[in-house]
């Protein structure tokens, strides 16, 4: 049996390898997805999901173009899935480890998830997909480093710190589950409990408590730290006491370097900061805090940057950052980060090489994304249509029935809102090789972001209030960051703009894990009608199948 799960993976490989040319190595990971009461980042015998005991779990670390294996057995009670945040999966929607391209894992069972780190660079995440699971942990970073032969826009420096900051419940992830899916309780999720770094408790004083998160620096070095929002509700203020960041990298993009005193991190996203150690030896505050919401000790995430020399801890409050209502910092803050255009990044030709400054669009979809009530059940919906997850997953019923019998094609409103909200399937075409405008309006009164896996947004624009044609006048289209989650704030729009040149199921969705979970999402089917596998590979051939 294992030498054939070998076989499987050399051959899988193999083929990635002839079919791209392309110099790369493997990286297998193999995990154990576990729930371990023990851990405690707030609650006594609260379940946490593990990868190998760890949580957060492993970092993939990965260079552009490499293979990576991971063999996930689910040692869960329930159904579980992985998805790669910003990962984009060319050609190879088979391994995304969303409901709508893969069957889940059952309990007690494993599964090989194959694929290649193509053509990207950049700070990313994985996380647990179904269920609900998220809430409870099961998340991890990932790097893709560039390939030797190109060169990094920025001197090397010294460490790297992968930091995953995000809200935190004491509540069971099973309890919460239930909690939103009713009307009464489903307001209380909004509010989280704390907010953890890497896991951790935030640092206090007052306690001997040594569950806290620090990193170590050198006087006169520079690190780099890879920030990501992991969270499942809020978005955070991101800052470190008396140090500026240098931002230089979101999402598989290398930006223009800003120096910054803090920044907005918004759910699903991931940045790089150059921090220097230019302050005296001592202990410094690291701090998030939540935007949109009043802030208390409780929900401030807090470590602390320790140098190595230091004597002198940490005391009083903690630095003060923007006002947490001060939407206009953060749109502002926003629109400043833009795309650095002469560097190259995954490949050796300028980011800027790809632009559009000239495209023609094929396809605009606007989308409100908002809250309802279906049969008296809370929901979150998309014009009006809250999506319905079917038994077998989109992709498998393309294959074998062209969708039939699961979901009807375009059938979703991508221009209008229905007058009543509905449960619906929602698969939209996306034309292969067309550029598709997107428009998401937030009629929420908090915060959202929006997440399409296989490919990354060009950020043109945000605007408040309605959206109609004369908002292009206003769209940035000369460097336009490139991203894979991008923020809507309340009452306003984001429109970015996609080049579908990778087919595939392709899953739209809020990266708010309650908005997601009750059916804030979409998918988009990039078909390609050449049987050529350099267009999209086949079906792997450990393929699930179940519905």
């Amino acid at each position: 049996m294992t030498f054939l799960k070998g076989l499987f993976v050399f051959s899988i490989s193999f083929i990635f390898v002839l079919l791209n040319g392309v110099n790369c190595i493997d990286i297998y990971h193999e995990w154990i997805v576990s729930i371990d009461t023990t851990i405690n980042p707030l609650t006594s015998h609260q379940s946490v999901i593990t990868i190998n005991g760890m949580f957060p779990g492993p970092l993939i670390n990965a260079t552009t173009n490499d293979v990576v294996i991971v063999n996930v057995f689910n040692n869960i009670d329930e159904s579980l899935l992985i998805t790669w945040n910003g990962i984009q999966q060319r050609l190879n929607s088979w391994q995304d480890g969303v409901s709508g391209t893969n069957c889940a894992i059952e309990p007690g069972k494993n599964w090989t998830y194959v694929f290649q780190v193509k053509d990207q660079i950049g700070t990313f995440t994985y996380f647990p997909s179904i269920n609900f699971h998220k809430v409870a942990g099961g998340y991890g970073p990932i790097r893709v480093n560039n390939r030797n032969v190109i060169a990094v826009p920025f001197p090397k420096p010294k460490d790297e710190f992968d930091l995953l900051i995000g809200d935190w419940f004491r509540t069971d992830y099973k309890s919460l589950r239930s909690s939103i899916q009713d009307k009464q309780s489903n307001q209380f999720f909004d509010i989280p409990d704390a907010i953890l770094m890497n896991g951790k408790r935030p640092y206090d004083e007052l306690s001997s408590s040594k569950n806290h998160k620090s990193f170590t620096v050198t006087k006169g070095m520079t690190y780099r730290f890879r920030i990501s929002n992991v969270g499942t509700v809020m978005s955070f203020n991101f800052r470190i006491q008396n140090h500026k960041m240098v931002l230089v990298e979101t999402e598989g993009s290398y930006t223009n370097q800003i120096t910054l005193d803090s920044l907005d991190v918004h759910v699903g996203q991931s940045y790089s900061v150059l921090v220097t150690a230019d302050q005296n030896e001592a202990d410094y505050y690291i701090v998030a805090t939540p935007k949109m919401f009043r802030s208390n000790e409780t929900l401030e995430g807090i470590g602390i940057l320790h140098y190595a020399n230091s004597l002198t801890t940490v005391s009083g409050p903690v630095p003060d950052g923007p006002e947490p209502f001060d939407i206009a910092f953060s749109f502002n803050q926003a629109k400043s980060i833009t795309w650095n255009l002469t560097t190259g990044a995954a490949r050796p030709n300028p980011q800027g090489t790809f632009n559009v400054s000239n495209v023609t669009l094929a396809q605009t979809f606007i989308l409100h994304g908002s809250k309802s009530e279906i049969n008296g059940w809370p929901r979150y919906v998309v014009n009006n249509v809250s999506y319905f997850t079917p038994d077998t997953p989109l992709k498998l019923a393309d294959m074998f029935v062209n969708g039939s019998g699961v979901y009807q094609l375009d059938q979703f409103p991508t221009h209008s809102v229905h007058d009543s909200a509905s449960y619906g399937v929602s698969v939209v075409s996306g034309i292969h090789k067309g550029w598709l405008e997107i428009v998401f309006i937030n009629d929420l009164d908090v915060m959202d972001s929006w997440h399409l896996d296989g490919f990354g947004f060009y950020v043109v624009g945000f605007g408040n209030g309605d959206w109609t044609p004369a908002a292009r006048e206003t769209y940035n289209i000369f460097d336009p960051v490139v991203r894979s989650t991008v923020q809507v704030y309340p009452g306003r729009w984001t429109a970015v703009y996609v080049f579908l040149d990778n087919p595939g199921m392709w899953n739209l969705r809020s990266q708010h894990l309650k908005n997601w979970y009750l059916g804030q999402q979409l998918f988009i089917r990039v078909f390609d009608d050449n049987p050529n596998p350099a267009k999209e590979r086949k079906p792997p051939q450990n393929l699930l199948l179940c519905g």
